[in-house]
């Protein structure tokens, strides 16, 4: 490394050991602008054998461990390097300039581990549901889903996974060294949406230079002189997946296709399940163009929104079909009560308006039988009076006088 930038770095040594604490988050927030002193720092990471690597990892150690949210964040930009840095060390068996390295990883993985007081940490992770939209898939896209008694049980209830509680690690072995790298790199992808695109490039590179470096597939050539084989883990390249897949979408398309297809080279010969089922999922949907998206647009993964409405079944269920449905029932039953109401109404006005007939009716019969009865009383009473005629005719006035009453009841009854 060339003097001045050697000074660079020696310069950023001595400044954060001066610093007063009142001038801490200001001198985290001033770090950003430094992309000189970042590219000074990947260079010495990058090199073993730099004498000031040792003082380097010191220090970010003190940056993380500081509490400043800022400083810890310029700390964790450097992980993917110090990881391909540390993996490609312990390949060429050069045990004793690993040293610093580890320190800084151990040192960072038991201050994730716990809490801010001291307690164990246990993670929790809920799983998506398929019925809710995410920024990876909608439920319209699968077509008319049955609604079941057992799938509206089932909805709305989340899955949580937990992972922990992890234990404390002091020195790296080869039972636990992927799982300690595997939570550092869960931790960065965690807050990889602060991490600059230099953090970015470094880790495709790191991707590239793990899953290909000691096999056929041709590597850069400033690694071909690192002939030996890396061991990983599955877990271990699911997480470089992650973090490839955000940074395909994030500015670096031509990296991160390359390290896609270097993990998925790395997955098919050791025949790990996860990584190629990550991976493919991964290359299936990815467009066939290149993205135009800049380095500086705001951080995200960029998905297409389809309109919803044409996709949804009409025999399909939903709230607002429950709804409608539950409103044509109160439609239809409020008008079969008015159409009730309307004929009991109209009965009821034709009976009004039969009554007076009818007893107009019997009161014009019953006069007229009154003057026939009078008049045959008359006539009766006119000659003699006969024992036998007047036998018959006291039962044919009780008959008449009978069905006269009968005849006024009748009216009054209707």
């Amino acid at each position: 490394m060339m003097a001045a930038d050697k000074g660079v770095v020696e310069e950023w040594l001595s400044e954060f050991k001066t610093l007063p604490e009142i001038s801490i988050s200001s001198y985290a927030s001033s770090l950003k602008g430094k992309s000189t002193l970042v590219s000074e720092l990947y260079t010495v990471i990058s090199e073993s054998l730099s004498e000031l690597l040792e003082p380097v990892c010191h220090q970010l150690f003190e940056f993380y461990r500081s509490g400043e949210f800022e400083l810890k964040r310029f700390t964790l930009q450097f992980v993917p390097e110090l990881v391909s840095s540390y993996l490609s060390v312990i390949s060429a068996r050069n045990m004793h300039s690993s040293g610093c390295i580890e320190a800084l990883l151990l040192g960072i993985y038991n201050l994730e581990i716990v809490d801010k007081e001291g307690g164990t940490k246990v993670l929790s992770f809920t799983v998506p549901s398929l019925s809710k939209p995410s920024v990876y898939h909608e439920p319209s896209s699968f077509g008319s889903m049955a609604l079941t008694e057992g799938a509206l049980s089932r909805h709305g209830l989340t899955r949580v996974v937990h992972a922990g509680p992890y234990c404390q690690r002091e020195t790296f072995t080869a039972q636990n060294r992927f799982e300690v790298l595997t939570f550092l790199l869960l931790c960065y992808n965690a807050a990889i949406v602060y991490v600059p695109c230099h953090s970015l490039q470094s880790l495709c590179r790191m991707c590239s230079r793990i899953c290909v470096n000691g096999f056929p597939r041709k590597l850069q050539k400033k690694s071909e002189n690192i002939r030996s084989r890396i061991r990983v883990s599955p877990e271990f390249m699911v997480h470089m997946l992650t973090a490839v897949y955000y940074a395909i979408y994030n500015g670096e398309w031509e990296l991160g296709c390359k390290a896609l297809d270097d993990v998925l080279y790395r997955a098919q010969l050791e025949m790990f399940p996860e990584p190629l089922l990550v991976g493919n999922a991964i290359k299936n949907t990815l467009p066939s163009s290149a993205l135009k998206s800049s380095k500086n647009a705001p951080r995200s993964i960029q998905v297409e929104i389809t309109p919803t409405s044409s996709r949804i079944s009409r025999n399909a269920v939903t709230s607002l079909s429950i709804r409608g449905h539950r409103w044509k029932r109160n439609d239809l039953s409020a008008s079969h009560s008015e159409s009730v109401e309307s004929q009991n109404l109209a009965l009821s006005k034709s009976n009004v308006a039969n009554l007076p007939e009818d007893k107009h009716d019997n009161g014009e019969r019953s006069k007229m039988q009154t003057e026939n009865d009078s008049q045959h009383y008359q006539g009766v009473q006119e000659p003699p009076s006969d024992p036998k005629t007047d036998g018959k005719e006291i039962k044919r006035q009780k008959s008449l006088r009978k069905k006269m009453e009968d005849g006024v009841h009748f009216s009054n009854r209707v």
